[in-house]
């Protein structure tokens, strides 16, 4: 929009389409209900010219014209909701869309463009998702609006009231730490009606997918609380997880192509590698997996947004980091080696960024440090999800275990 003028013309087309947009939707609507519409396209395409003609009024010095205009359409909308609840419809969603055609008429000429148009293309998806939406208010259930309250109180309200900078000698940072929490508690909420919507096999599988990207270790906390709560999906709940730690060095491989690509030549096989051979254990044992998770009971599985787990998290996250400063201190330059080790026990990307972007010219110690990393990070996340899920404890040490063998090799080489 920033690359062409709009001009006048083009906003009148605009408003034109916008009112003819939602018109479309309403009689459609009502087609389909095989009942009358109050408004249908001819309608909504009026009223939103109606609105522009206001504002064009208005811009040439009319300037009572716009709220008059409003008022008018208004009283017609108020007018047409009085005799339909007179003959029993008591709906008055088309009454409200009335009001906003106008103002989307009017906004098509006073405004930045994109105003409009959004309120046109989300007002007219709101408009035609009636039925899916009154279906998922009767889904919802009462703790999981509760979940979204708090989800959106710790995500919206308090990390902006966290000063982001670094306290004390070990640069403890309140923001930064509180984000640890929006991931962890993030990553289990959508994981959560993933699931409900999805079922098991599919929820879990995006979700790993996703966590990966974000997470791989906060996934694997959050679906280890997902097999501690409900048994019957230890397995898919590991499979997740694994495949969430595979993806973790697809989005490492990512991180230093772009920052720092001087690596690259001497790392991408190794990554790729390692993320093979942890997308092979994700995949084993398929079918067991699927028949043992065939009438898993998903009533256990409640409260998606726990903040008490993510918070004992961000705090372990902070000791862990106090104690890498000190570690640093104590070896120095000569123990890189279990400096990175014990840093990817928490979190190997600030860690990683550091080493590619302090060091332009590439070295095998550098190199096998990074792998050292993601090798204490990989054995760390196969801790913490045979902590919770009990059920496949066994199966998720080894499996991990071996994983984090095999970064052996590709320290030396």
């Amino acid at each position: 929009m920033e690359n062409f003028e709009l001009t006048f013309q083009l906003r009148f087309i605009i408003a034109l389409g916008l009112g003819f947009l939602m018109g479309l939707e309403r009689e459609t609507s009502g087609v389909h209900r095989k009942s009358p519409v109050p408004a249908g396209v001819r309608t909504y395409s009026l009223i939103s010219l109606y609105g522009f003609g206001c504002a064009w009024m208005f811009q040439i010095n009319i300037s009572f014209i716009l709220p008059i205009g409003l008022l008018s359409i208004a009283a017609f909308a108020g007018l047409q909701y009085l005799v339909r609840t007179k003959e029993g419809h008591h709906g008055w969603t088309s009454n409200v869309a009335v009001l906003l055609a106008f103002i989307i008429g009017a906004l098509t000429l006073l405004t930045n463009v994109w105003v409009p148009l959004a309120l046109g293309i989300i007002g007219t998806i709101l408009l035609s998702e009636k039925t899916s939406i009154e279906q998922y208010v009767e889904d919802l259930k009462k703790f999981e609006l509760l979940a979204i309250l708090k989800f959106l109180v710790v995500t919206l309200l308090v990390l902006p009231l966290l000063p982001d900078k670094g306290y004390t000698r070990f640069a403890l940072n309140p923001a930064a730490t509180w984000k640890v929490v929006i991931i962890i508690s993030s990553i289990g909420f959508a994981g959560y009606f993933l699931i409900r919507k999805l079922g098991s096999r599919r929820g879990l599988w995006l979700s790993g997918l996703l966590g990966g990207i974000v997470s791989s270790t906060a996934l694997s906390i959050a679906v280890g609380r997902t097999a501690q709560q409900v048994p019957e999906m230890s397995m898919r709940a590991l499979r997740s997880s694994l495949l969430a730690s595979s993806v973790m060095y697809i989005r490492i491989l990512v991180i230093i192509w772009i920052l720092g690509p001087q690596f690259l030549p001497y790392i991408w096989w190794k990554l790729v590698a390692l993320a093979v051979f942890g997308l092979a254990f994700s995949t084993l044992y398929f079918r067991s997996v699927t028949s043992s998770t065939k009438g898993a009971d998903f009533s256990t599985l409640k409260n998606p947004f726990e903040v008490t787990p993510a918070l004992i998290f961000a705090f372990l996250f902070l000791a862990l980091k106090v104690v890498t400063t000190l570690a640093k201190e104590a070896f120095g330059e000569i123990g890189l080696f279990t400096l990175s080790f014990v840093i990817g026990v928490t979190d190997i990307d600030p860690f990683i960024l550091s080493l590619i972007h302090k060091n332009p010219t590439v070295t095998s110690l550098l190199v096998s440090a990074i792998i050292v990393s993601m090798m204490g990070n990989t054995l760390s996340k196969g801790i913490y999800f045979g902590y919770l899920a009990k059920e496949v404890r066994k199966t998720s040490i080894w499996q991990y275990g071996l994983w984090a063998a095999f970064h052996v090799p590709f320290i030396f080489l």
